[in-house]
């Protein structure tokens, strides 16, 4: 089968290649998926890099765990291992799991779901990473209730475009934070309000919010504040910064910070399970929830994916198509 190896670390068109290599054998517990799209988030452009160093423990401290790229899939079953009872041949499928950008994957049973029919292939890949930590940072750490007003900073990426869907499904006013060619999209996600972050500064604008939700920032905490309800929740999605930390230092700032002020400081580390995957697919068949696929790439284009993503271009979710 074609899949895209990674060997090493460093930027995407450099260290991941389209190569032929074994489709992957099945264990009793395993289903063997015929990738047809498989999404891209800013996780893969970390593994790819090996960043931020801090992390390496998880990806491989000198070289990948894994040599075949990708994290999240959807398409149809192809095999099942002998106890496997959910799934069976022909099956449409999607959800979570390492290698997913190749022709065919190795999935555990449990790190997937019956793709629900109201969507497409691309559209149910783009969910499992970035679905699970909108859901995460919205519904968990956020714990938004209808009525609280809320504000998505990164509204238009990949897991900013969930999160203001999910807020609205859970019967929220929400006020989305984006660039100028990404106001359009994220009214169409059903955003209440859109603010233009290059010409208007939200933590400077008066407003207040009960839940912030911050993604991939680097806004100080103090800033971030300003635009919370005297006890309002700030949840910190990632970020950016160093090589060595990235986002995790102001996280860790954060988290110092948070038993010495009435404002609830909460970070995000995003646990994937069947749960939640299932619980993202009823939003889906259900309508509340739209995948917003940005561009789609080929699996020969993969690293161009993985880079364009990484340098914080991508508008929705990035998808490869195989």
């Amino acid at each position: 089968m074609k899949a895209i190896i990674h060997t090493r670390f460093g930027p995407p068109e450099e260290v991941l290649e389209l190569r032929d290599t074994d489709t992957p054998a099945i264990g009793d517990g395993d289903v063997l998926v015929r990738v047809r799209a498989a999404a891209v988030a800013k996780g893969d452009w970390l593994i790819s890099e090996g960043l931020p160093y801090i992390a390496r423990p998880s990806y491989g401290l000198r070289t990948p765990k894994h040599s075949v790229a990708g994290l999240e899939l959807a398409g149809v079953v192809e095999a099942v291992g002998a106890d496997v009872t959910r799934f069976e041949q022909g099956d449409e499928v999607f959800g979570w799991g390492n290698g997913a950008l190749a022709e065919y994957a190795a999935v555990e049973e449990s790190r997937l779901a019956p793709k629900p029919q109201a969507v497409t292939f691309e559209q149910a890949a783009a969910v499992p990473v970035s679905g699970f930590a909108a859901l995460k940072a919205v519904r968990d750490k956020g714990e938004v209730q209808p009525g609280h007003e809320v504000l998505v900073i990164g509204a238009s990426g990949g897991v900013g475009s969930f999160a203001v869907q999910i807020a609205k499904a859970l019967g929220s006013e929400v006020t989305g934070v984006c660039s100028t060619r990404n106001v359009e999209l994220v009214r169409s996600l059903g955003a209440d309000h859109v603010i233009d972050y290059t010409g208007e500064d939200v933590t400077e604008n008066g407003r207040r919010y009960d839940v912030v939700i911050d993604i991939a920032g680097n806004r100080p905490l103090s800033r971030l504040r300003r635009a919370l309800t005297p006890r309002g929740t700030l949840v910190i999605v990632g970020g950016s910064g160093g090589r060595g930390t990235m986002g995790f230092g102001r996280t860790i700032r954060a988290m110092l910070l948070a038993p010495f002020v009435r404002h609830r400081l909460r970070s995000l580390i995003s646990s994937p399970n069947p749960e939640d995957l299932a619980f993202l697919a009823e939003l889906m068949e259900s309508g509340r929830v739209r995948p917003a696929v940005g561009e789609t790439f080929p699996l020969d284009e993969a690293a161009a994916a993985v880079a364009l993503v990484g340098a914080g271009r991508s508008r929705g979710k990035t998808v490869v198509t195989v």
